[in-house]
């Protein structure tokens, strides 16, 4: 009785490989864009707990969150990304910003990230 061999032929190997390497090539694009999202998330969440910014103006607001942000690395969030506006009793913040990284050759990856954040004033505000 004949036995025969099974398995992967180097060719197939080769393939499989490229294949993952594709995929962490992408990973090692994107994971840095959704890091500094949950970075932007983090800060603002931490703002509507901070007790400095509950009678803070806008602009005292702003340089807080941006402070925040400088710490975490995050580059690609500019002040014209930062909106606050008047919400009922005190502040709504949104951060609106696209992150665009070259991938291969004439191809990028796009990615477009919205956070936002209510701000309650206090009592003497």
């Amino acid at each position: 009785m004949k036995r025969t061999q099974g398995g992967m032929t180097l060719i197939g190997f080769i393939i499989v490989l490229a294949v993952v390497g594709v995929f962490i090539y992408m990973g090692m694009k994107l994971i840095p864009m959704y890091s500094e999202y949950y970075a932007v998330k983090r800060a603002l969440s931490e703002m509507s707990t901070d007790a400095a910014v509950e009678n803070a103006d806008p602009q005292k607001i702003r340089d807080l969150f941006f402070r925040r942000l400088y710490v975490s690395y995050a580059e690609n969030v500019t002040k014209d990304d930062f909106k606050i506006a008047r919400k009922d009793a005190g502040w709504e913040i949104t951060v609106d910003y696209e992150v665009r990284k070259p991938l291969i050759g004439n191809l990028d990856v796009v990615g477009h990230f919205v956070a936002q954040q209510k701000l309650n004033r206090g009592a003497g505000g």
